[in-house]
């Protein structure tokens, strides 16, 4: 009977333990600003999740560890986080230099990395969950858009590592797929770079006057690049500039002033008029204050924290071969609108819009899909007709500007 009484307790001791979770995004060097965002929306579905009573009573515990925006540095905490604190998930990376630091490391220990960033697609791992976009779930609305209303002459500036060279690659494609299409320039800067490194950009921006200029820069060069642009007295209603690694985050860091009237493709803007999401922005200032602005990679690393609890509910158990089964094909309603994880692909539906800095620097929807986005990461359907055909693209009423 003593024995039985053991057994008993062990096993209610292990209902009731923590759930702990690894936590991998960087608080300091260069992607600081964006990766703290994603730090806090992992954190604050964390606590919403506890509030709620947790996962059948069991508390969800983060395992932060902050790579200091050091690519080495994702991969030995990665490490440290599954071999010497025990985590089955990790939640993290923004770069895709850091995802593919971290993937190794996952695949040797059979871990799950949930990665909540727009990526250049053309990847699969059976251990990674992918929630940010993919290249049709925002390349391509960008550059229809962009070529429609502007023009087909793009000059592309990005930051030198894998994300940026994948991208302006595939923004070739679909932009010399229109009429007069043409890239007039491709330029480089390192992810420390300075502002001297803009200067000979800009000039040669000037020189080429392209109809728009394609950004993938990242981290605290963002800033000077619109800077710079800002500076040389450039028109954002004649030439934009034109990202997919832009947001709320780095508009903020600029300005307004310097801001305004720049474009981004994103499936989430924090200005989505929805009751959802002011009902979510409304739970987060009041934890967080204005410490940070929701972006669209706050939103996938906060609603991908809730895929995984939910799936954890239904299956019992956050080992790989347990949880994925329930994670797999699941739905939620996120702010954006109902997302889901593709169960061949382990990518998510999302819902593409185009997006303007506003005089409150805050984004206005210019264009979006009239529904989710079923997530392509291979591009099978690469053409932007075929895009465009089936998805129904809606320009809102209103929002033409530029060249028709």
């Amino acid at each position: 009977m003593k024995g039985t009484t053991t057994t008993l307790n062990a096993v209610a001791v292990a209902n009731t333990s923590p759930i702990n979770v690894g936590v991998l995004f960087s608080s300091e060097g260069t992607t600081a600003g964006i990766e703290r965002s994603q730090l806090l929306g992992t954190l604050f579905a964390i606590h919403e999740i506890n509030d709620a009573g947790g996962i059948d009573g069991r508390e969800l515990v983060a395992v932060h560890r902050d790579p200091q925006s050091s690519l080495q540095r994702y991969q030995q905490l990665a490490t440290q986080l599954v071999r010497d604190d025990g985590v089955h998930v990790i939640f993290g990376c923004y770069m895709s230099s850091t995802r593919k630091a971290v993937i190794p490391v996952v695949e040797k220990w059979n871990r799950l990395l949930f990665y909540p960033t727009l990526y250049e697609g053309f990847e699969f791992s059976n251990n990674v969950i992918y929630t940010g976009a993919a290249p049709n779930q925002n390349s391509v609305l960008l550059a229809d858009y962009m070529t429609r209303h502007f023009g087909s002459r793009v000059y592309m500036v990005g930051s030198d590592y894998i994300y940026p060279y994948e991208s302006n690659r595939l923004m070739s494609d679909f932009v010399l797929t229109r009429p007069g299409g043409t890239k007039v320039g491709e330029r480089y800067v390192r992810l420390d770079a300075t502002e001297k490194d803009f200067a000979p950009i800009i000039k040669d921006i000037l020189d080429k006057q392209p109809d728009f200029i394609f950004s993938t820069v990242v981290g605290a060069g963002t800033r000077l690049l619109y800077q710079a642009y800002a500076e040389a007295g450039l028109d954002p209603r004649r030439m934009p500039i034109a990202s997919l690694t832009t947001c709320e985050v780095e508009a903020a860091e600029m300005g307004v002033s310097v801001a305004q009237g720049h474009i981004t493709a994103a499936p989430y803007f924090q200005s989505l008029d929805t009751a959802l999401n002011h009902e979510c922005l409304a739970r987060f200032k009041a934890r967080f204050g204005s410490e940070v602005q929701p972006n669209m990679c706050w939103e996938a690393a906060y609603f991908q924290v809730h895929l995984f609890a939910n799936a954890l509910r239904a299956a019992g158990s956050d080992q790989l071969d347990r949880l994925l089964p329930s994670l797999l094909g699941s739905e939620l309603d996120a702010p954006q609108g109902r997302v889901r994880i593709d169960p061949a692909n382990h990518h998510t539906r999302l819902y593409p819009r185009i997006g303007r800095v506003d005089a409150q620097g805050q984004y206005e929807v210019l264009a979006e899909t009239a529904q989710g986005i079923e997530p392509d990461p291979y591009l099978v359907n690469h053409s932007v007709g075929e895009w465009n055909d089936p998805l129904v693209l809606k320009v809102l009423k209103g929002a033409r500007h530029g060249r028709p």
